[in-house]
């Protein structure tokens, strides 16, 4: 079955990356939820997808009591996610606002999600590799999955993923194929595919097997995936 994951929670009436999206979510019975992690200036793991929040500046800069009411910490985050999946993609691309090549905030991310009984519930994704190779060397037992942009090319990207020990491809669903699915599952690989919406594209990805799609439109992307 594929597994219908809301993009930043559920959008429809909530903003997005908030504990509203998340827990509205669950309550309209997403398999699980995509969210996005910053690390604050004081360390703090802020969720919010843009390295700038309008009106309070980077996140790189603030203290976790300069964060507006909205924006959550992690493991806040987690606590609303009871029962589904959660998708953390670590933000920490060279160029962003307080990069970090230590990756300091991966090895903060993988250490909170072990201490708060999630080790089981997550697959913690980027599209920058050495994030997800930190999580791994800092806490082998995580799941993660090599998140492809638009330009990628998944099929090549299979066996390196592979030999790497990671457990998924997140490719751009323009990207996604029939061959791609197979040569990914074939060598152990879940194929989770962002952003999925227009329902002729769900369909599509539903039946090619993919593992999960991320997708804008929760409920009709549940239809989709349950038959409808």
């Amino acid at each position: 079955m594929t597994l219908v994951l809301a993009h930043r929670g559920y959008t429809g009436s909530a903003v997005e990356n908030t504990l509203e999206a998340f827990a509205e979510a669950r309550r309209l019975g997403a398999d699980g939820v995509e969210l996005d992690v910053r690390r604050s200036a004081d360390g703090a793991l802020v969720v919010h997808h843009d390295a700038v929040i309008p009106g309070a500046g980077a996140v790189a800069e603030l203290g976790a009591r300069e964060l507006p009411p909205h924006v959550p910490l992690l493991p806040d985050a987690l606590g609303v996610c009871e029962g589904m999946l959660v998708n953390v993609e670590i933000k920490n691309l060279p160029g962003d606002p307080g990069y970090d090549p230590d990756e300091a905030v991966s090895v903060a991310t993988a250490a909170t999600i072990v201490e708060c009984g999630w080790a089981d519930g997550v697959i913690v994704s980027s599209f920058n590799a050495p994030s997800i190779d930190a999580v791994r060397n800092a806490e082998p037992r995580l799941r993660v999955g090599w998140l492809l942009g638009p330009g990628a090319d998944p099929a090549a990207s299979v066996s390196p993923a592979a030999e790497a020990g990671y457990r998924a491809l997140h490719p751009f669903v323009a990207q996604v194929n029939a061959r791609l699915v197979d040569q990914a599952h074939a060598a152990g690989l879940a194929v989770n595919v962002w952003t999925v919406n227009p329902d002729s594209t769900l369909r599509e990805m539903v039946g090619l097997g993919v593992d999960a799609v991320i997708t804008d439109r929760l409920p009709e992307a549940l239809v989709v995936a349950r038959g409808g």
